[in-house]
């Protein structure tokens, strides 16, 4: 028997504000879209090419999103840690730790994070 991973649902709390940030962000595409699930949601389906798993954004007028802090963050991982950072950075997206470009320049890990509109955080890493 196989098990595979396919998604990871986080709520949110604008569908298009949510949607416009995964892609302009971090390169997700909409893979698909329902409008009105079973349980009367609006469910979006975010794919990153080459990747089996998927983030599913899930909107309900009548949730209110919160969560407590560093709850659960999502991670991608990128070729040129300091090359993305810095388009994401030109793009207005503030990365933290904000001394990120001297953190990179001192060796060890390279790791960085954004923070999505509803306080989700997704960690970015550079792919070894």
């Amino acid at each position: 028997m196989a098990i595979r991973f396919l998604h990871t649902r986080i709520r949110v709390s604008d569908m298009e504000r949510s949607i416009d940030w995964y892609c302009r962000s971090c390169g997700y595409r909409v893979f698909k879209r329902n409008d009105k699930s079973p349980a009367g949601n609006q469910i979006v389906h975010l794919e990153l090419p080459g990747n089996a798993a998927m983030l599913e954004l899930c909107y309900s007028p009548d949730f209110d999103v919160k969560f407590p802090e560093d709850l659960m963050h999502t991670c991608i991982g990128v070729d040129d840690i300091v090359e993305y950072c810095g388009k994401l950075e030109a793009d207005g997206f503030d990365i933290w730790p904000s001394d990120w470009k001297t953190k990179f320049t001192s060796g060890g890990m390279k790791m960085a994070f954004i923070t999505d509109p509803d306080g989700y955080e997704v960690e970015i890493l550079e792919n070894k």
